[in-house]
């Protein structure tokens, strides 16, 4: 099943920047959470339909469908509102399949069709998007980038109001990659593990001359503690 929904995946990839392309240029086009959120689900999908579960997949697909819920929240919740274009932004051309299908199939395999990172790996969506927005940050007080996005135009918001939106978005992407990769602690009937050499000794320890580890037999010319203490107790019974 994780290998078909994935499959679409890739379809839908395909289909979508096929459709972003066709609209201006494409390598500028990745300048955009989206395109890059996209780019890696794509290559995450690919691999999963060539190579089946395989922890770098597995961390590949925690990344891109943490990506891609930050980006269909986002879309849906700030730019969409905020813009009056709900129908462009999520329900027309690419943006249909970028901010929308992709995302909610995305989410849906990863959560009930795949095997998920370990949860040690959820901070990786979190980094990501942290670079992105401080670089994108970065290059608008430099003048080199305009947005793309109205939360890192420093110019316009001020340093505090960038500083307030960039602790929302890593905050919100936190809960999301949490949500995405949290998975219950696998179940076990395992009641009691037994290590090898734990609490034991040898041979070579000075107690085995009174007692054996193996078997508590009398050895060559040797007379165990525990017999000793035998005699001593049945000559006091006397």
């Amino acid at each position: 099943m994780a290998r078909i929904l994935n499959f679409l995946i890739f379809i839908f990839e395909i289909i979508a920047f096929y459709k972003a392309r066709k609209r201006g240029s494409f390598a500028k086009s990745f300048i955009f959470y989206t395109q890059i959120s996209n780019l890696i689900a794509l290559i995450a999908s690919v691999l999963l339909v060539i190579m089946g579960q395989h922890r770098v997949v597995e961390i590949l697909r925690l990344l891109a469908t943490s990506m891609l819920a930050m980006t269909f929240v986002v879309t849906a919740c700030i730019l969409a509102p905020a813009s009056g274009k709900v129908k462009d932004l999520l329900f027309k051309g690419s943006s249909l399949f970028h901010h929308f299908l992709i995302p909610v199939l995305s989410v849906i395999s990863y959560r009930f069709a795949e095997d998920r990172a370990p949860m040690v790996w959820i901070w990786l969506p979190v980094a990501v998007t942290l670079i992105y927005g401080l670089t994108m940050v970065f290059l608008n007080s430099r003048g080199k980038v305009d947005g793309p996005y109205p939360f890192f135009r420093v110019k316009e918001n001020g340093p505090a109001k960038t500083a307030l939106w960039m602790a929302c978005l890593i905050l919100v992407s936190t809960v999301f990659s949490c949500a995405v990769g949290y998975r219950t602690p696998a179940k076990t009937d395992v009641k009691f593990v037994f290590v090898h050499g734990l609490s034991g000794w040898g041979s070579y320890d000075t107690l085995n001359e009174f007692i054996p580890y193996w078997g508590l037999t009398i050895r060559k010319n040797v007379k165990p503690f525990y017999l000793e203490m035998v005699k001593m107790i049945s000559g006091l019974s006397r």
